[in-house]
C-alpha cells in the first residue's frame, strides 16, 4: 500500500538503495495502544448500510476509509477472517489500523473490533496472517490454532516488519516484545507489505522493496528470525513501485498445482493509477521463477487492486481471492465519503485456478465464489433467446443487486460476422446507465462503459469511462458471461473467469432496469439467459 505521501508527506525520507536486511531485537512499541481517543477499542464500529450507493453483497467498511485487504485466513471451524487497511477517523487514507470482519460464507460479514491499532507517530500498514499450528513461534505452548499477524510498521523515517500474536483466534493481538523482526540497514521508507506462507518445513515471506522493483524472498523457522534467500526483480509492468505481493499455490486445470506470484503497482497501470499483475511459475522454498516474462493483468478494468488470497486453503482446491475495488487515482474523492460517510468496497470473493488456455497461454481463472447463500428468486430465464432481448424491472428488489449469466453455444468456427451481445443497466429516474457487451468477430472484444453516469464520473478526469479486452472464442464454439451488479459496482467474468472486469460508478439516480439484447447471430446459435436477484447481506 502507498500512503507515505498521504500520511507523512512532510517528514518522508527518500528511499535508500543497496540496503541489507537485518533482524532486530529492539524494544517493541507498546502493545495495543491507541493515540486517537476517538477510536473505540472495546466494541465493533457500527455502520449504516442503507445508502443508495452502499453495496449490499460486497464488503464495505462500517464507516470512513478502507483500502487493501490484509491477513485473510480461514480457521479450522470454517470461519473466514478478513482484515483490512482502515482509517476509522476520516474518509481518506491515514491513521491506518487493521479493521476486522468475519464470515462463514464470505458474503454475510460480521464487523469485529479493530484488530491492530496504530500508535503515536506510526501506522499499521499491509501484511498477512498465518495459523502457527506447530507453535514454531513459541507463542502458543498449549494450542494449535494460534494466529500470528505479520505487518509493516510505517513511520516517517522507516518501514519495518513486525509481528503480533493472538491466542483467541485472531480477534485480539499482542505485539511481540522483540519487534521489529525485519528491517533494512540503512533504514528504508519503501520496504513493505509482507506476505507469509508455510513451505514444507519453514516460513516464507515475500515483501516489496517497492521503488527498487524487487520482491524479496525471506525464510524463517519461527516467524521471528528472518534470512534473505533471493530476489525476484524487474518483471512485468513496473510503474512507480511494487506493492502488496502475494505468493500462492493453486490448482491447474488438467495438471498439478503451480505457484503464482502477484504484484500490485501504483501508479503506472495501462489505464492509469493502480493495477495488479501476476506471474505463474515454480517455487522451491527459496527462489521463485516465472514461466516467462509476460505481464498478465488481474483485471481489464480499473477497480481491482492489492488483492490477496486466504491462508489455509489446500493447494489442490481453488484458492479464494478478494481485492480492493477501487483505484488510488480517485479512491479518496469518490462521493460516498461526503454523502454516506464511507469509502471503498472489496470485490466479491472469487474462486481461482490456473489454466493453459489455447491462444492465450497461462491464465488465472476467477469466478464468483458460491453464490447460493445470497441468491434470491429468478428475475428472468430464457433458454432459447436467439436474436432477441430481455427487459427486467428490478425497482422492487430491495438490494438493487443482481446476478446474471448468459451462455452462447454453437458459435460457427472461423471468421464471424456482426453478432453482438449487449447489456445495459439504467435508471428510470435519470436515464443514466452502465453497459457492456461482446462482439462475435474480429478480435472478439468485450467492453464496458460507465461514461453515461452523471456527477462524479463527469467531473473527475481520472475516472476512465470505457474498458475492453480481447476474448477469443473458445474452440468448442461457446461463450459464457457472468456478472454481478451491486448498486455502485459491476463485476463481469468471461468464459469461467478467463478475463475479469471490475468497475465502480456513482449514479445520481438508482439503477433499476436491465436490458440484455443479442443481434446478428447466425441461425443455429443457442443463447440462454438467467437473471437472479441477490439478497441484501445484513452486516452487524
Amino acid at each position: 500500500m502507498m500512503l507515505k505521501n498521504v500520511v507523512f508527506l512532510a517528514a518522508a525520507v527518500a528511499a535508500q538503495t543497496s540496503m541489507a536486511p537485518t533482524n532486530s531485537t529492539t524494544a517493541a512499541v507498546p502493545t495495543s495502544t491507541v493515540f486517537d481517543e476517538g477510536v473505540p477499542t472495546d466494541q465493533p464500529i457500527a455502520g449504516d448500510y442503507s445508502g443508495v450507493w452502499r453495496p449490499q453483497v460486497h464488503f464495505s467498511p462500517p464507516t470512513e476509509f478502507m483500502n487493501d485487504p490484509n491477513g485473510m485466513f480461514v480457521d479450522a471451524n470454517g470461519t473466514y477472517h478478513l482484515y483490512y487497511q482502515y482509517n476509522p477517523t476520516a474518509t481518506v487514507a491515514g491513521n491506518q489500523h487493521w479493521g476486522h470482519a468475519t464470515s462463514t460464507d464470505l458474503y454475510h460479514w460480521q464487523n469485529q473490533k479493530i484488530a491492530i491499532f496504530a500508535t503515536e507517530n506510526s501506522q499499521i500498514f499491509s501484511g498477512s496472517a498465518v495459523i502457527d499450528v506447530n507453535n514454531t513461534s513459541g507463542f502458543f505452548p498449549n494450542q494449535d490454532n494460534g494466529v500470528v499477524a505479520i505487518y509493516t510498521l510505517n513511520t516517517p523515517y522507516a518501514q519495518v516488519q513486525e509481528i503480533a500474536w493472538s491466542i483467541d483466534g485472531g480477534y485480539t493481538f499482542e505485539k511481540y516484545s522483540g519487534n521489529p523482526v525485519l528491517e533494512l540497514s540503512p533504514n528504508s521508507t519503501q520496504f513493505r507489505d509482507p506476505k507469509v506462507v508455510w513451505y514444507e518445513d519453514h516460513w516464507v515471506m515475500v515483501i516489496a522493496y517497492s521503488q527498487e522493483f524487487v520482491i524479496g524472498v525471506f525464510t524463517s523457522p519461527d516467524l521471528k528470525e528472518w534470512t534473505h534467500a533471493s530476489n525476484f526483480s524487474h518483471h512485468g509492468l513496473l510503474g512507480l513501485q511494487y506493492e502488496c505481493p502475494n505468493l500462492v499455490q493453486m490448482p491447474v486445470e488438467g495438471g498439478d498445482p503451480m505457484w503464482v506470484l502477484t504484484i500490485s503497482i501504483n501508479p503506472g497501470a495501462p489505464l492509469g493509477g493502480s493495477i495488479t499483475e501476476y506471474f505463474p511459475g515454480t517455487f522451491n522454498g527459496t527462489h521463485f521463477t516465472a514461466v516467462d516474462a509476460a505481464a498478465r493483468l488481474g483485471d481489464f478494468s480499473k477497480d481491482n487492486y492489492a488483492g490477496q488470497f486466504f491462508y489455509g486453503i489446500p493447494p489442490t482446491e481453488e484458492q479464494i481471492y478478494i481485492g480492493w475495488a477501487s483505484n488510488w487515482e480517485y479512491s479518496q474523492v469518490v462521493p460516498t465519503g461526503q454523502s454516506e460517510g464511507w469509502r471503498s468496497a472489496m470485490t466479491v470473493p472469487r474462486r481461482t485456478k490456473l489454466a493453459n488456455v489455447t491462444r492465450v497461454g497461462w491464465n488465472m481463472m476467477d469466478q464468483p465464489y458460491d453464490l447460493s447463500p445470497i441468491l434470491d428468486s429468478p428475475l428472468a430465464t430464457n433458454d432459447s433467446l436467439g436474436n432477441g432481448s430481455i427487459f427486467i424491472d428490478y425497482s422492487s428488489l430491495d438490494s438493487k443487486a443482481i446476478y446474471f449469466q448468459c451462455n452462447v453455444s454453437s458459435i460457427p468456427n472461423g471468421t464471424y460476422s456482426m453478432g453482438t451481445l449487449n447489456f445495459t443497466f439504467s435508471s428510470s429516474q435519470t436515464q443514466e446507465s452502465v453497459s457492456g457487451g461482446f462482439f462475435f468477430g474480429g478480435d472478439n472484444p468485450f467492453w464496458m462503459n460507465r461514461g453515461k453516469v452523471l456527477g462524479f464520473g463527469e467531473t473527475n478526469p481520472f475516472f476512465t469511462d470505457k474498458f475492453s479486452v480481447g476474448n477469443p472464442i473458445n474452440a468448442n464454439g461457446t461463450f459464457v458471461l457472468e456478472g454481478i451488479i451491486d448498486r455502485s459496482i459491476l463485476e463481469v467474468f468471461l468464459d469461467q473467469g478467463r478475463a475479469v472486469g471490475t468497475m465502480t460508478f456513482f449514479p445520481e439516480g438508482v439503477l433499476d432496469t436491465m436490458v440484455l439484447k443479442t443481434a446478428g447471430l447466425n441461425e443455429g446459435v443457442v443463447v440462454s439467459v438467467a437473471v437472479w436477484g441477490l439478497k441484501s447481506t445484513t452486516i452487524a
